[in-house]
């Protein structure tokens, strides 16, 4: 699919996913609660189309992240806050094929401008996402 591709010089990381978006979505919750992080919120986004009566594949936003991590990186660079919590896209393409789309780190390194002894902060997200999407 050429559109997940392309999105790779975007600072956007784009994983295959073997599961459904609920399983992998309860993987991902499982993962982040190991972590003790903290699940902000779950955006269902094919459901509020739904609500409304239009048709979208299933897709939903997951905001996750820790005050700890994140708080440092704000102070640093207070318009992080714009991209943090950290977020996991879930979503079922045409083919009904799940991926699993969020900001690569060196992409929100870059564009904030993020001290490189605070990058670490936020750099355990692929193997958070590995994690979850290893079978």
């Amino acid at each position: 699919m050429s559109s997940v591709s392309s999105h790779a010089s975007q600072g956007i990381v784009t994983k295959a996913s073997p599961y459904t978006v609920a399983e992998t979505l309860e993987r991902l919750e499982a993962a982040i609660q190991a972590k003790n992080l903290i699940v902000f919120a779950l955006i269902d986004h094919s459901g509020e189309a739904a609500r409304i009566g239009l048709a979208m594949n299933d897709t939903k936003l997951l905001l996750f992240g820790a005050p700890k991590g994140g708080t440092p990186l704000m102070i640093a660079s207070p318009l992080l806050a714009l991209d943090l919590p950290l977020k996991a896209l879930v979503w079922q393409d045409d083919d009904g094929k799940v991926w699993a789309s969020y900001n690569s780190t060196t992409y929100l390194a870059e564009r904030h401008h993020i001290p490189p002894d605070l990058v670490k902060n936020i750099a355990w997200i692929d193997l958070l996402i590995d994690g979850a999407l290893a079978q």
